[in-house]
């Protein structure tokens, strides 16, 4: 003989009604799709952010520098154009430009990159330009020489 709970006792056929918990685990599946976008935007925009005049440099068996900041690049092409990092200017405009970046005055390290079919002389006219001009830090870039 089965024996029925009196009505208004909580209990529905035998058994308790249990409330429904809150969920309290995090969906990560969207974070990781957004995080996966992300990562192949910067791959891709990463390369195109060292932009620069493009110029065959020649090659060099040195260790490269460590250098804390970025430098004042100065590049001569293959035409013979000057460039202060991707602006084109004259040499004779060279050193008051310079001379405006210069946030450590003469002490500013300075880069200069010289195509490898450019006329010697006119890396030497822009080198002695700015050495002229009182800057202590002027160096050239090279690629590293391949391991033979």
């Amino acid at each position: 003989m089965a024996v029925t709970p009196p009505a208004g006792s909580g209990f529905r056929s035998g058994r308790r009604r249990r409330r429904a918990r809150p969920m309290s685990e995090i969906n990560v599946t969207p974070f990781v799709d957004v995080m996966l976008v992300l990562l192949i935007v910067f791959m891709v925009s990463a390369p195109l952010l060292t932009a620069g005049v493009p110029v065959d440099l020649p090659d060099a068996n040195a260790k490269p520098l460590a250098v804390e900041k970025q430098p004042i690049t100065i590049t001569v092409d293959s035409a013979g154009k000057v460039f202060l990092g991707e602006e084109a200017t004259s040499v004779d405009q060279l050193v008051p430009k310079i001379t405006a970046m210069a946030k450590e005055g003469l002490d500013e390290r300075i880069y200069v990159r010289g195509d490898r079919a450019v006329n010697y002389g006119t890396v030497m006219q822009v080198m002695s330009t700015i050495s002229g001009a009182g800057f202590k830090h002027v160096g050239l870039v090279t690629l590293k020489e391949p391991d033979h």
